[in-house]
């Protein structure tokens, strides 16, 4: 049976995935949720964690980019 832990590492995959395959991808918060169909609470759970990697970096202009090069 699938676990939270499971659905959060395989959301934490395909955020990751998208950001790879798409060089300069730039998102807001908003952005995001809509397109993976994510609440307020479980899109501000992934942001923080992919932040907390220091995979995602969040801009002056609240958009989450790639945080490669900083």
């Amino acid at each position: 049976m699938p676990t939270a832990d499971t659905h959060v590492t395989e959301w934490l995959r395909l955020i990751r995935g998208e950001y790879l395959e798409i060089p300069g991808l730039s998102l807001t918060k908003p952005q995001v949720q809509q397109m993976w169909g994510l609440d307020p609470v479980t899109a501000e759970a992934l942001l923080a964690a992919l932040v907390e990697a220091k995979f995602l970096r969040c801009t002056n202009q609240q958009a989450y980019v790639r945080a490669e090069g900083d």
